[in-house]
Formats: C-alpha cells, structure tokens, sequence
C-alpha cells in the first residue's frame, strides 16, 4: 500500500467528463531525489486476519537506496499485488525500488530479496513443474505512474527449495 501525500484537482473536459487534472506525480515530494516531503513509511505491506479484520502484521515495503545506512528502511510508493504460497510465503515485486521479496505469511519477517534490472510492477506468479518443483516468475520492466525507469524487459523464474 503506498501511503504517500498528494495534492489533485478535478477538471471538466470538452465533452464534459471529468478527469484528473493533476500531472502523474502529484506527491508531495522532491522527484530528483525520490524521496517524499513526510515521515516515512512511504508504503507498506499490509496482512490483515480475514476472520477478524484485525491487521495482523504491517511492514515497510521498499527501501531508498540514497539514503545512509540505518535509514534506508523507508517503504517505498507500489504498484503490484502480493502472491502467497501454500507455504506460507508472500512474494511481492511492487514498490520502486527494483526488488522482489519474500517475506513470512504469520510474522511479516522479509526472509528473501533479489534486486532486479527495474521495478517489478506485477503480481508474480507460481507453478508446480514437471519435476515436481514450484516455480515463481516476475517482470522487471519498471515503468508505471511510479516515474519508475522503464529499464528493463526480463522475465524472471526461480525454483523454490524443495
């Protein structure tokens, strides 16, 4: 979920609908230096208990890379749903800042991340194969009203441990 400011403004069309008037960005930020004017997180990864509708855990999704050590942990703006596992893994690719991560389906605990040539701006999927192994596959392209650099063109696919 990105959680970041944004001013918009309606405008009436010529033949009269109604449409953002606001450029693709509208954060609040400094866009030379991705970073957005509030406090952090920037977005998050939610997991909400669906008998409840408790939040049972609540992440930061993404880091800034400028930032200096110890403060990198910020969230990053997403776009990008999560595909969880039967094993209990949540693999999402979805904030700007070119990663796709893992993280445990019961603690919200970050176990694996790759960086990629771009963002992944997708809903990775998975398969079982014919060897019997599960497979998980993601785009890194970029792109996206996230002004993220349409980068790369690669299509990804990892085998999970058995």
């Amino acid at each position: 979920m990105s959680e970041v400011g944004s001013v918009e403004n309606l405008v009436r069309k010529a033949d009269g609908s109604i449409d953002s008037g606001a450029s693709p960005n509208s954060w609040f930020s400094d866009n030379k230096n991705k970073l957005m004017c509030q406090q952090p997180p920037w977005g998050t990864l939610v997991a909400v208990n669906v008998n409840t509708g408790d939040i049972a855990w609540k992440v930061p999704l993404g880091i800034t890379d400028s930032m200096p050590e110890g403060k990198k942990d910020t969230g990053r703006p997403n776009v990008g749903g999560p595909m969880i596992t039967a094993g209990g893994l949540v693999f999402i690719g979805g904030a700007d800042d070119s990663r796709l991560r893992a993280f445990d389906s019961k603690t919200g605990k970050e176990v694996w991340t790759v960086k990629l040539g771009a963002s992944a701006h997708n809903t990775p999927i998975t398969w079982r194969g014919k060897d019997g192994r599960q497979y998980l596959s993601a785009t890194s392209a970029g792109g996206s009203y996230l002004a993220s650099p349409a980068s790369d063109d690669s299509v990804i696919a990892w085998a999970l441990p058995k």
